[in-house]
């Protein structure tokens, strides 16, 4: 699978970390920055990597900051991206099997190198299994396509 990974500077550390793990895993992952701990805003990073989830460059990404909140914000912002917030297995499992979610997102100052690295590999060792989720799926996609031709949510 072809992984984009990116960090603020909050999570540089962990984003290495994390990042040579996938590797080690047999995965292909492109670094989207940041590439040091120089302070830098989070939101241009995650719109590069969920963009390129929805141009078919990346298959999945993860993202981290400090707490995993904002990455995740922005990342939901891009039309088509389902983000979730991970800090344990079973939530890295169900984003993937219930949600069908491209994207998962880590606070540094929340989970540490070997707590991310197991949730990063629960996440990428399931695939959406359909059924029930993907009518609940439907649904969230059919109101965001309404939304963006609207031109507004209210």
């Amino acid at each position: 699978m072809k992984i984009g990974i990116g960090s603020d500077h909050n999570a540089f550390q962990l984003k290495e970390e994390v990042k040579a793990y996938i590797e080690s895993l047999g995965h292909i992952v492109e670094d989207y920055g940041c590439y040091s701990e120089e302070e830098v805003d989070y939101p241009g990073l995650a719109f590069n990597v969920a963009t390129n989830i929805t141009k078919g460059s990346l298959e999945r990404g993860i993202l981290l900051c400090g707490t995993g909140i904002g990455m995740s914000i922005a990342a939901n912002k891009v039309p088509g991206i389902r983000s979730a917030q991970c800090h344990d297995v079973y939530s890295a499992e169900r984003a993937q099997l219930s949600n069908n979610a491209q994207i998962i997102t880590m606070g540094s100052k929340i989970v540490g190198p070997e707590l991310a690295k197991k949730i990063v590999e629960a996440y990428l060792a399931v695939s959406f299994q359909g059924g029930n989720s993907a009518r609940k799926i439907d649904q969230i996609m059919d109101k965001e396509k309404e939304y963006l031709l609207q031109g507004s949510c209210c």
